[in-house]
């Protein structure tokens, strides 16, 4: 099953050329999340909608964009082809993230015509009146799309789409561009397929340290938000046994000795996610020698920083953070802390 995502900036021509797509890849299927935009104005709450500037950013419309497009691929197999712009970062992580835990591979495409032609092209675009249920309010006008796109541009987009300059292409053109690309494998979106929990599970991570005493975080590419190295424990895996090997998975480096234990947290479900316990372990500090040969597994993790405790708080989830920091005091105190959603229990 595959997904052939086009991005790109509002004109760049998505839609039409998605129309010609299906016509040359066999068995092939149209998905469109307007149509979840265009329905969450009539299932969720005005005060909900009016908290987002774009309806992407609503965690609902995300994870029905993920299910609907696993649910249209078992139902109808083959292709599913998807017109729509994505420029955050995280939410690229969480939507192909969640499209390989369930198998399914994804062909990420981007169609970038000349900044003028989409500026023209967006200024020739009335605003819409709002239609019922304020659908309008929640979603950027079409002028508004060009900064955003340029700053993905500059940043992470580039890296993670093949381009296609549509400049000079008709919308059979580009789509003859595209399905070459998919037939090549060329536009294939290098991401580890990481397969959905179905039950509480139970991680362990490391914190590794330099020697000012920063800790290291990951960045990984199927989830949005930084996080420390490590993972799910394997059926019949001991905990910091799991911990030593997603290290050496992740950064190359080899820990000698088992690490000590920190901090045990119990994450508590919270659907669409099962929770689990959660263990953080101490891997010690980390010479300048093993630093330079830190390496990343491309497909699982783009990045990789040693940073502070204020600075973590920046780039960690909440529960994540609140467990890094209390893992710090267990550190400083030689202890062991129990934790239940990242707060000291006991």
């Amino acid at each position: 099953m595959t997904v052939v995502w086009i991005n790109g900036a509002f004109g760049a021509g998505k839609s039409t050329a998605a129309r010609e797509l299906i016509e040359l890849i066999p068995n092939s299927t149209l998905f469109d999340p307007e149509v979840i935009g265009a329905a969450l104005p009539r299932l969720l709450p005005p005060g909900r909608l009016d908290e987002a500037g774009d309806l992407q950013e609503l965690p609902i419309w995300r994870r029905l964009v993920i299910d609907t497009a696993a649910a249209m691929l078992a139902e109808l197999g083959g292709v599913l082809v998807v017109p729509m712009t994505l420029l955050r970062q995280e939410h690229r992580d969480e939507i192909f993230g969640g499209l390989a835990a369930r198998r399914i591979t994804v062909r990420h495409l981007l169609l970038a015509p000349a900044e003028t032609i989409l500026r023209e092209r967006a200024a020739a675009v009335e605003s819409p009146s709002d239609p019922p249920g304020g659908e309008a309010r929640v979603r950027p006008r079409p002028g508004d799309r060009v900064e955003p796109y340029r700053a993905a541009l500059d940043s992470w987009l580039t890296a993670d789409a093949h381009l296609i300059d549509t400049s000079s292409l008709s919308p059979h053109e580009t789509a003859v561009r595209i399905a070459e690309a998919v037939r090549t494998d060329t536009a294939v979106c290098d991401i580890v397929q990481t397969p959905e929990p179905v039950a509480e599970t139970l991680a362990a991570g490391v914190l590794l340290f330099d020697a000012r005493g920063r800790v290291l975080l990951v960045d990984p590419t199927y989830k949005a938000g930084w996080e420390f190295p490590g993972g799910v424990v394997e059926p019949g895996e001991a905990p910091a046994g799991a911990g030593v090997r997603e290290v050496a998975e992740e950064t190359g480096i080899v820990l000698e000795s088992t690490p000590r234990l920190l901090v045990a947290d119990w994450e508590p479900p919270a659907p669409p996610r099962y929770g689990g316990m959660r263990l953080l372990f101490d891997g010690g500090l980390l010479d300048h020698a093993a630093i330079g040969r830190l390496t990343l597994p491309g497909p699982e993790l783009r990045a990789w920083r040693f940073v502070t405790e204020a600075e973590a708080a920046q780039l960690l989830p909440p529960v994540r953070y609140e467990r890094l920091r209390w893992a710090l005091r267990a550190r400083a105190r030689d202890a062991v802390i129990y934790l239940e959603a990242g707060l000291p229990v006991g």
